[in-house]
C-alpha cells in the first residue's frame, strides 16, 4: 500500500464518514463507518486525456499544476481549483460528504483554456484497500448502475456518476487509465479499477461538468443502491442539503462578538472541525484525523483520550453545544474501569485502544470536565445519570495517593513520556476531586465531599510547600521521576537525591526525587484546574519562566519543555494558547492577544490548526487539524471576549 503523507490540508465528513485531502485536492484517506477506523483508500486519481494527442492522461495530483483551495463559506465543503498552463486545462473540484448519507460527492468542472477546440476525456482511477488490507479485495463493474464496486467482506464502495461512462476496467488499471485504453474487464480480485467519460469536443473556453459519487455500504448491493439514491437526488440537491446542514449547525452556537475577520474565521472553522472529529453514535471526540497509522513517529491520533476530550468538551460547551458534550460524557460511563479509573485512550466505539501506561490525569480531567459541563449546562438529568461514575472515579483518585508525598502515585505524564509524580497530574486530580466534591454536596453526600476535599487540600499544600524551585523560578515538574540506570548513576554522582524501587518480582525502577525541567504543563496548576491561585507570586513567576525559556527563537510561539525532541522540538499551538489563557486570567491582555494572533497567523490556508509549527520555516509541522489545538483557540477567544478584551485594537 502507498505510504500516505503525514500532513494533510483539509477534512470533509459527516461524523460517520471522514475524508482527508491534501492541497492538490487528492483524496488521501477515507474512514467509514466510523471516523477513527477502518480506513479504506489507497489511491483515488482524477485526470484528463486528450489535451495532447501524443501524451498520456495527466492526473490532477501530478507535476505541472498550481492549486487554489478554500472551504465554501462556513461549511465543510472543500473547493480545489487546479490549473495546468501547459495543458491549458482548469479543473474545479468540489468535495463534500452528505449529512445522513454514506456518500462522498466530487463535483468537477473542466474548462478548456486553450484557444482551440479539443476532444477531452475525464478519467478516474480508484484503488480501495478496504479495511486497510491489500488482500482479499474484489472490484467489479455493475452494469445496472454503470459503476465500479469495490468490496472486501462486509465493506463495499461504489464509484460512479449520473453521466454514462465511456469505458471501464477492473483490476490492474493504472497503466490502462494513463493511456486511456480501458479493457472492459468486468471483475477481478484486485483493489483497483478505472472509469472514463468522453466529454466530446470541448470548445475554447467551454466548461464541462461531471459529478462523481463514492457510496459506502455493508454489501456490494447496498453500496450500489446508495449510489443510485445519490444519483437520483442529484448534485445540486445534495449540495444544498449539505450547505443547510452546516448553516444550521453553526446557528446553534452561542453568540460571540468577534470583530477581527481572521480570528472569526478560525473560530468558526474550529466549531466546524469539532463536529467533523466527533463521533455521531457515541459522541466521542478523536484527537485528530489519523496520519501516522504505522506508528512511525507517534502512537497514532484517531483515538479518544480523556485528557484531550475534557479540554475539547469544555470548549464545545463554551461555544454553546451542550448536547454534544452530554453525549460525550455519557459515553465515559461505559469506558470507565471497574476500579473507577479511565484508561489512556479508546476507540470511539468504547473499545480499549493500544496503550503504554496509566495516566492518572485522564481520570482527573474527565471528572473535572463533568463538573464544568454541569456548571455550564445546568443539565439536571445529566448529573443525576452520571453521579455513580463520578463517585466511583473520585474514590479511585482518593485512593491513588502516595502517603509519603500526598501527590498521586507515579504514572505517565500528559506528554506520555515519563513516569513520576507529576505536578500537572496532581493538578488534574485536584480538579477532579474538587469538582466531584461539589457534585457530592448536591446529593447531600457531605461525607464524600469532605474526604475528597481533604485529599485535594493536602495535595495543594505539598505543591506549595515542597515543590517550588527557587533556582529556576518555577515549580518543579515532578517528584519521583523514573530515569534509566545511566542517568540514575550520573545524578547520584552529582549529589541529587535518588532512590531505587524494587517490586515483588525483583525488578528495579531508578528514580530521582526532583525533576526541575521547565514545562508548559505547569500552567495546569492554575489553567484549567485552579489548584494554585493565578495571582500567587510563584504561579506568575512560573509563567514568566516558561515564556523566557520556551519561546521558540526563530518563529515565536511556545515549546512544550526544555529538551523536547518530538518531531524536532517545535512550538505548539496548545502551549502558546495555554500561556495566552493564563495571561488573560491575570490581566495581561495584550500578551494574550499577541499569542492568539500568532496562532491565527500559523493556521493553514483553510483556517485549520496543527499540533506543531516548524521552528525553522513557520509551516505546519505535524497533525492537522489537532482537535485540542482548536479547543485551546476557542477557550482563549471566549476568555478574552468575556472580559471585553478580544476586540481591543
Amino acid at each position: 500500500m502507498r505510504k500516505k503523507p503525514y500532513l494533510i490540508d483539509g477534512l470533509i465528513g459527516n461524523s460517520k464518514m471522514l475524508a482527508s485531502l491534501t492541497k492538490d485536492g487528492q483524496l488521501q484517506r477515507l474512514n467509514w463507518p466510523r471516523i477513527d477506523f477502518p480506513q479504506h483508500l489507497n489511491n483515488f486519481y482524477t485526470g484528463i486525456y486528450g489535451y495532447d494527442s501524443e501524451k498520456p492522461a495527466c492526473f490532477m495530483h501530478e507535476d505541472g499544476w498550481t492549486y487554489e483551495q478554500k472551504y465554501d463559506g462556513n461549511t465543510n465543503i472543500l473547493v480545489t481549483v487546479g490549473t495546468n498552463t501547459t495543458m491549458e486545462i482548469e479543473i474545479k473540484q468540489v468535495d463534500f460528504v452528505v449529512p445522513g448519507m454514506d456518500v462522498l460527492v466530487r463535483d468537477y468542472t473542466i474548462t478548456n483554456l486553450a484557444d482551440t477546440a479539443r476532444d477531452l476525456t475525464f478519467i478516474v482511477y480508484s484503488d480501495f484497500t478496504i479495511d486497510d488490507r491489500e488482500r482479499f479485495n474484489t472490484v467489479l463493474y455493475n452494469r445496472e448502475e454503470d459503476c465500479l464496486v469495490h468490496y472486501h467482506r462486509n465493506y463495499s464502495f461504489a464509484v460512479g456518476s449520473s453521466i454514462g461512462t465511456t469505458h471501464y476496467q477492473c483490476g490492474q488499471a493504472l497503466a490502462s487509465a494513463k493511456d486511456n485504453k480501458l479493457s472492459g474487464r468486468e471483475v477481478m480480485n484486485k483493489t483497483d479499477g478505472a472509469l472514463s467519460w468522453s466529454l466530446g469536443t470541448v470548445e475554447a473556453g467551454e466548461k464541462k461538468q461531471l459529478a462523481l459519487f463514492i457510496a459506502a455500504g455493508f454489501s456490494k448491493d447496498k453500496s450500489a443502491e446508495t449510489l443510485a439514491e445519490a444519483k437520483r437526488a442529484g448534485t445540486d440537491k445534495l449540495y444544498k442539503l449539505t450547505v443547510s446542514y452546516w448553516e444550521e449547525y453553526l446557528a446553534q452556537a452561542a453568540p460571540l462578538d468577534i470583530k477581527d475577520n481572521e480570528v472569526k474565521n478560525v473560530y468558526i472553522r474550529s466549531l466546524l472541525t469539532f463536529k467533523l472529529l466527533n463521533d455521531d453514535v457515541r459522541g466521542n471526540f478523536i484527537a485528530g484525523p489519523e496520519v501516522d497509522e504505522d506508528y512511525d513517529y507517534s502512537g497514532g491520533y484517531a483515538y479518544c483520550w480523556g485528557r484531550d476530550a475534557a479540554y475539547i468538551a469544555t470548549a464545545v460547551d463554551q461555544a454553546g453545544y451542550h448536547e454534544l458534550v452530554s453525549k460525550f460524557y455519557y459515553s465515559t460511563i461505559d469506558t470507565q474501569g471497574k476500579d473507577g479509573a479511565w484508561d489512556q485512550r479508546h476507540y470511539i466505539d468504547g473499545v480499549l485502544a493500544p496503550t503504554w501506561g496509566l495516566q492518572i490525569d485522564e481520570t482527573g480531567s474527565i471528572l473535572w470536565g463533568i463538573h464544568e459541563h454541569y456548571v455550564l449546562s445546568g443539565d439536571e438529568e445529566f448529573i443525576q445519570t452520571i453521579w455513580p461514575s463520578v463517585e466511583k472515579g473520585a474514590n479511585f483518585l482518593n485512593s491513588f495517593i502516595d502517603p509519603e508525598t500526598n501527590l498521586p502515585l507515579p504514572s505517565m505524564d500528559l506528554w506520555e513520556k515519563r513516569s513520576g509524580e507529576h505536578l500537572y497530574s496532581a493538578a488534574a486530580v485536584y480538579g477532579g476531586l474538587a469538582g466531584s466534591a461539589k457534585i457530592a454536596r448536591k446529593f447531600n453526600r457531605h461525607d464524600l465531599a469532605d474526604k475528597w476535599e481533604r485529599t485535594a487540600e493536602r495535595m495543594k499544600q505539598t505543591v506549595l510547600e515542597t515543590c517550588w524551585n527557587e533556582e529556576t523560578g518555577s515549580f518543579l515538574r515532578a517528584l519521583k521521576l523514573a530515569v534509566d540506570e545511566g542517568m540514575y548513576i550520573e545524578l547520584n554522582e552529582a549529589g541529587k537525591e535518588t532512590f531505587i524501587e524494587t517490586n515483588s518480582k525483583g525488578y528495579q525502577t531508578f528514580r530521582v526525587m526532583k525533576d526541575p525541567v521547565i514545562d508548559i504543563s505547569l500552567l495546569g496548576l492554575n489553567v484549567p484546574f485552579n489548584m494554585i491561585d493565578e495571582n500567587d507570586e510563584r504561579m506568575v513567576k512560573t509563567a514568566e519562566t516558561i515564556e523566557r525559556f520556551l519561546t521558540s527563537p526563530n518563529v515565536g510561539g511556545i515549546e512544550r519543555f526544555i529538551g523536547d525532541i518530538y518531531i524536532g522540538g517545535n512550538p505548539w499551538i496548545i502551549s502558546t494558547l495555554w500561556l495566552a489563557l493564563y495571561y488573560a486570567k491575570i490581566g495581561r491582555f495584550e500578551k494574550a492577544r499577541d499569542y492568539l494572533e500568532w496562532s491565527v497567523i500559523h493556521a493553514n490556508h483553510l483556517g485549520l490548526l496543527p499540533e506543531q509549527i516548524d521552528k525553522r520555516t513557520g509551516d505546519p509541522a505535524w497533525v492537522m487539524p489537532l482537535t485540542w489545538s482548536h479547543a485551546m483557540f476557542v477557550l482563549t477567544v471566549v476568555a478574552l471576549e468575556k472580559q471585553g478584551e478580544l476586540n481591543v485594537q
